[in-house]
């Protein structure tokens, strides 16, 4: 029996990156079901929120070239949890987010809602990946978005690699289900055609994201912020270096764990 897969995504079901993944997984027989937010939820992380009718969470059905789908207004990670619950059919194997449109890199994955949805899958006890693919623009990027370019016109999105970041997705699916249960994979894809792509990489995550928040004013009872790109040096072995050098980067993570290395004096283990 082929594998059962949950797509889900932070940039919403008309998104032509989850449509892109969608199909590439399903054309290699996996038994596939999309699930996402109805509108944009970038920058959601694996926050849990949902818009109620009477105690219902209401979806749309969809079709997404011949894969079943369904749009909900809710965050991914709450989408996820409705996946691994049989919401939309049985229960999947594996959990895939994105196609993201900007990448998902550094520290500053812990905002992503496409990362969280991954997250969410991998702490209950799924395998997952979060797929997106490096479209950086600060000046386009909101706070909002949680750094993602955010206003892309339709052009501009239907004319960039998203096949590439699903031919990486689909061609690391074996490696996938051979890990270790509840790992999730953080795979970010150079906007490059599929035969520039110089390789697939193990990356570890840098020390900061591809873009920065800063404050840029501030006055009686309001702030206001804007996003820049950052300007800290690469490290080699980093996902951003290994992105900057052509490289699709695959960054094994699990969810959040206890740090039972961290000494606290004057305090006796439960």
């Amino acid at each position: 029996m082929s594998p059962r897969v949950l797509v889900t995504n932070d940039d919403g079901i008309d998104a032509v990156g989850i449509r892109v993944l969608a199909t590439a997984l399903a054309g290699q027989g996996l038994d596939t079901v999309v699930a996402a937010p109805r509108v944009d939820a970038s920058g959601a992380s694996a926050a849990l929120a949902a818009t109620e009718d009477d105690g219902r969470v209401l979806f749309e059905r969809h079709d997404l070239d011949g894969v079943p789908a369904y749009a909900i207004s809710g965050s991914p990670a709450y989408i996820t949890l409705l996946g691994l619950h049989g919401a939309f059919g049985p229960p999947p194997d594996l959990v895939v987010s994105g196609i993201n449109r900007g990448a998902n890199a550094g520290r500053a994955v812990l905002h992503s809602g496409t990362v969280g949805a991954a997250l969410t899958a991998s702490a209950g006890g799924r395998r997952a990946m979060a797929v997106s693919l490096d479209i950086l623009s600060a000046a386009d990027a909101t706070t909002a978005s949680g750094g993602a370019v955010a206003t892309l016109s339709a052009a501009q999105e239907a004319a960039r690699n998203w096949d590439s970041a699903a031919r990486v997705a689909v061609g690391l699916v074996d490696a996938l289900l051979a890990a270790p249960v509840a790992v999730m994979l953080n795979v970010n894809v150079p906007d490059l055609p599929a035969d520039r792509l110089r390789g697939v990489r193990r990356a570890t995550l840098a020390a900061f994201g591809q873009v920065v928040m800063t404050v840029v004013e501030s006055g009686e009872g309001y702030v206001r912020t804007a996003l820049r790109q950052s300007d800290q040096e690469l490290t080699a072995g980093t996902d951003l270096a290994v992105l900057g050098d052509g490289y699709a980067a695959v960054t094994p993570l699990r969810a959040l764990g206890e740090a039972g290395d961290v000494d606290l004096p004057g305090l006796a283990a439960g």
